[in-house]
């Protein structure tokens, strides 16, 4: 009995070792799998993200682009090829690839899709988008007697009350009756009255008007 104890003991050391090594190897051969398969997803190059759009403002219902607006042409893959462009007093802008293009008249939707038609023919299936970062073409004015007389950007609906309250009201010899409204339709000048006075104690507010781009207040 005891030479049967030590004969399985001996058995058991004997065997013991090559356990230990066909447990060893199978670990590294899985080690070993992984790693080129963890290296190769490292060397993977990430797909590239969206560019940082540049600030822009938010523009008016009905907007259009005009002369002097400042817009970012922003190119998503050939980030290269972006740009800020100032529209010229003749309504075109300059493009990478496209030189000049007609931008004014144009919502800004129109032109990103005329961007992308033209640039499609030098990149293949091309991301633009358009961002309106000044609005300097819808301008009105306010002259006589308010505090600050001048030109203002027209970038919301702005009524004429709102106008003169920007222009820090009116000044003490100011005929708050008789202020009008100078402003083209159908290609001709037309004066539209305004009484404050009126306005400002809530009686006929309809003439309390939205102002369009170029309207000037003029307060005697």
């Amino acid at each position: 009995m005891l030479r049967m104890r030590e004969t399985s003991r001996r058995r058991l050391l004997v065997a013991l070792p090559a356990t230990i090594l066909v447990l060893a190897t199978s670990g590294a051969s899985g080690v070993m799998a992984q790693a080129p398969a963890a290296e190769a997803a490292a060397q993977t190059p990430a797909a590239p993200g969206p560019p940082d759009l540049p600030v822009g403002v938010v523009p008016p219902a009905g907007y259009v682009i005009g002369a002097e607006d400042v817009l970012g042409v922003v190119f998503w893959r050939e980030k290269d090829l972006s740009v800020d462009a100032a529209v010229r007093p003749d309504g075109m802008v300059t493009v990478p690839l496209l030189n000049d293009i007609q931008a004014a008249g144009l919502t800004p939707d129109q032109l990103r899709e005329r961007i992308r038609t033209g640039a499609a023919k030098f990149v293949e299936d091309p991301t633009v988008t358009v961002v309106v970062k000044a609005i300097n073409s819808r301008k009105v004015f306010i002259m006589g007697l308010v505090a600050r007389p001048g030109q203002y950007p027209l970038t919301q609906p702005t009524s004429v009350m709102q106008l003169i309250a920007l222009a820090g009201g009116l000044q003490e010899y100011a005929d708050s009756k008789k202020i009008f409204i100078m402003r083209t339709e159908n290609g001709e000048q037309v004066a539209k009255p305004f009484n404050y006075q009126d306005v400002l104690n809530r009686k006929n507010l309809t003439q309390n008007i939205n102002l369009a781009p170029g309207d000037t207040i003029v307060v005697p």
